[in-house]
């Protein structure tokens, strides 16, 4: 077995753990590094783009050497260390299984008309005031959160494990996790978490089009036109705040044929995301149907990260 097929054995093999068995239930490495990065942030923060820099120059260098020295003493001990190996990494970074059981229990507590529920359970996804959203509201957040976790939680690291391996997953999880810790614009971190904030977006720019264009191209199975997803997409991702969330949601939109964006209300901040799709409002069952489209996605993007660089190859030869 070729490294090429052992990395490509490895997210497969990785996939599959986390849609069996979700995120692991002690000792996540994720929430290992979230730790290890705010007592960091203790030291190296600073109201100044430069300390930022180096708060992310050191997290997301160091994850990338962590993998480098761990791939390659795998490979050491030969393909299927690397499979396993690629394999743990994989599933560790991975947040697709979690993403549906969280998207699905709000899903299951508007269909019993339980809105205090619902409101308390979306905040698993997303940071507005749950308190002014009425059960319309917790359905789209729920589907605008499920859209965009699927770039940012499954299509991306994929994308960066079929790109670079092991350190390709550990140093884009690492540059993920530090955009949701430090990558927000408030009045403390808009210079310190700038840098965060900008690799992060350049890390999904390839990943939220694939993303899109599954999505997209996935529609019919779920019972909407990938003509309006498209056409969603191209006409209304530009107005969205964020560069990759946009594309996603709006290709989501067309795809479901619903509308989402509009005004989305924080804890002490209004933001106006643009109306996203020309679709009906989004409705509770909305949610679960989101979540078949995200699983699509997902498969979509496993497959193009493991078929694309093979066949890649074989034109070279």
């Amino acid at each position: 077995m070729t490294a090429s097929r052992a990395r490509a054995a490895g997210l497969v093999l990785g996939f599959v753990a986390d849609r069996v068995l979700g995120d692991p239930q002690r000792f996540h490495p994720v929430a290992g590094f979230g730790r290890a990065a705010a007592a960091l942030e203790r030291c190296t923060y600073a109201d100044r783009r430069a300390a930022g820099v180096l708060h992310v120059a050191v997290l997301v260098g160091g994850s990338a050497v962590a993998g480098v020295l761990t791939q390659a003493t795998a490979r050491r001990r030969g393909p299927v260390a690397e499979t396993l190996v690629v394999a743990g990494c994989t599933w560790a970074v991975l947040g697709g299984r979690s993403r549906e059981r969280e998207a699905l229990a709000v899903h299951d507590h508007l269909a019993a008309d339980d809105l205090p529920a619902a409101r308390q359970r979306v905040t698993h996804l997303v940071g507005r005031d749950p308190s002014v959203l009425d059960a319309g509201g917790v359905a789209r957040a729920t589907v605008e959160s499920v859209a965009e976790n699927t770039s940012d939680a499954v299509v991306a690291p994929l994308v960066a494990g079929a790109a670079a391996g092991v350190p390709g997953l550990l140093a884009y999880r690492a540059a993920n996790t530090l955009d949701a810790m430090v990558g927000h614009r408030t009045p403390r971190l808009e210079r310190f978490g700038w840098a965060a904030a900008r690799l992060d977006d350049l890390l999904n720019l390839v990943p939220a089009r694939l993303s899109a264009a599954i999505a997209a191209l996935a529609a019919p199975l779920v019972g909407g036109s990938p003509a309006a997803a498209v056409r969603a997409w191209a006409r209304d991702a530009r107005h969205h705040p964020s560069p990759n969330a946009g594309p996603v949601e709006a290709a989501f939109a067309g795809a479901l044929g619903v509308q989402l964006g509009g005004v989305n209300v924080y804890f002490g901040r209004t933001e106006d995301r643009h109306t996203l799709g020309d679709g009906r409002p989004v409705a509770q069952a909305d949610a679960a149907r989101a979540t078949r489209l995200a699983l699509l996605v997902d498969v979509g993007a496993l497959l193009s990260c493991v078929l694309v660089p093979r066949l890649l190859r074989r034109r070279r030869r």
